[in-house]
């Protein structure tokens, strides 16, 4: 059986630490923690768990930290989690498995990464990550913001989910760090322009984040996945704005890059349809939604949500509008499904069943 080295850095974690080594401590091997100026009683925390806790001053750039943290790993694999990531108990089981019946001769393993979830459970954003390395393949940290590590080899695909429990966000705190970057000269490769594009827009400069998002698509290199939802993101903004053609234009370019539809798209292009009032087209673009399989081998974005509850809900609205109230209801019980005490499903069901009865 494999030996694994957990590896974390963190910085004033006081309320998620033990949360998140609860969750983990039995199924490593080791913890090695890097505190990158904490404040509060996190070091405190973190030695309850390890006499493993090392220091390392901040550099403004979190692959510098992360890199730290991988030295002082002894074991055969490091497995890295930030303070408010969580393994719920069904993916305890599978980690124990996959820590049985890894081969060594795999040099990294991905893992889902749920980075939301809903107030009914529900995962909102999904995609995987190469979670558990090979530690002799020293693999590195790249990127000085949105962080990723450059593996090779055999690398394989696994069940296991990691699931990120946030309590806050600190909100233009990697704005700020592009800006610096910008400020300094330094390069963008497609990938900082996607995600200075994403930072822009969840900081509400649609503009901005259009420019941005609309440098990455132009660009021949980068990752397709990163062009198909600059074309998405790109499409919100400009629906934000009030720009529904360009909108349009922006999602039919989506679909240009990943060759198939998804349901990102569809639901997207769909409700587009949907607030110009032919319903007839949006419900097409939502029932493809809905009817899209999910590659679970994927590694870019997946959001669950536009292809279960959300189309559903919508194709609940577009059939009341078309006074076809059977088919309303259906839709709207398909989504009551995932959110069972949302208030609109629930207004809904009850408007339907007495337009039901009426008739």
């Amino acid at each position: 059986m494999i030996t694994v080295s957990l590896c974390m850095i963190v910085k004033n974690e006081e309320d998620v630490l033990g949360r998140c080594l609860d969750s983990v401590e039995d199924l490593v091997d080791e913890i090695n923690i890097v505190d990158t100026g904490s404040t509060d009683r996190t070091v405190e925390i973190a030695k309850e768990y390890t006499d493993r806790v090392f220091f390392f001053e901040w550099t403004g750039k979190f692959k510098d930290a992360r890199n730290e943290s991988f030295k002082y790993a002894t074991k055969d694999y490091i497995f890295y989690l930030d303070a408010d990531d969580v393994l719920l108990d069904v993916d305890r089981e599978k980690f124990k498995t996959l820590k049985q019946t890894l081969d060594h001769s795999v040099d990294s393993v991905s893992m889902f990464y749920n980075a939301g979830m809903d107030e009914f459970g529900n995962v909102t954003l999904q995609f995987r990550r190469n979670r558990l390395l090979k530690r002799s393949r020293n693999f590195k940290w790249k990127g000085d913001v949105h962080n990723y590590i450059e593996v090779s080899g055999k690398i394989i695909n696994s069940n296991v989910a990691i699931t990120h429990k946030k309590t806050a966000h600190a909100v233009g705190r990697n704005l700020a760090i592009y800006k610096e970057k910008i400020k300094n000269g330094d390069k963008f490769s497609p990938r900082d322009y996607f995600y200075y594009g994403n930072e822009l827009k969840e900081n509400g400069k649609y503009k901005d984040a259009i420019k941005s998002y609309t440098k990455n698509i132009s660009m021949s290199e980068g990752w397709i996945e990163d062009k198909v939802y600059a074309c998405i993101n790109r499409g919100d903004c400009y629906r934000l704005i009030g720009e529904k053609e360009q909108e349009l234009s922006s999602l039919l370019q989506a679909i240009q890059f990943s060759k198939t539809p998804r349901p990102e798209i569809c639901s997207r292009i769909g409700f587009n349809f949907q607030q110009q009032g032919d319903y007839p087209s949006a419900i097409f673009w939502y029932e493809l939604a809905t009817s899209l399989k999910d590659d679970p081998n994927r590694w870019s974005f997946t959001y669950p949500a536009y292809a279960t509850w959300y189309p559903n809900l919508q194709l609940c609205v577009c059939y009341y509008n078309l006074k076809s109230y059977e088919k309303a209801y259906m839709h709207n019980e398909k989504a009551r499904k995932y959110r069972p005490h949302d208030e609109r499903i629930l207004f809904n069901k009850d408007l339907l069943e007495k337009k039901l009865r009426q008739d």
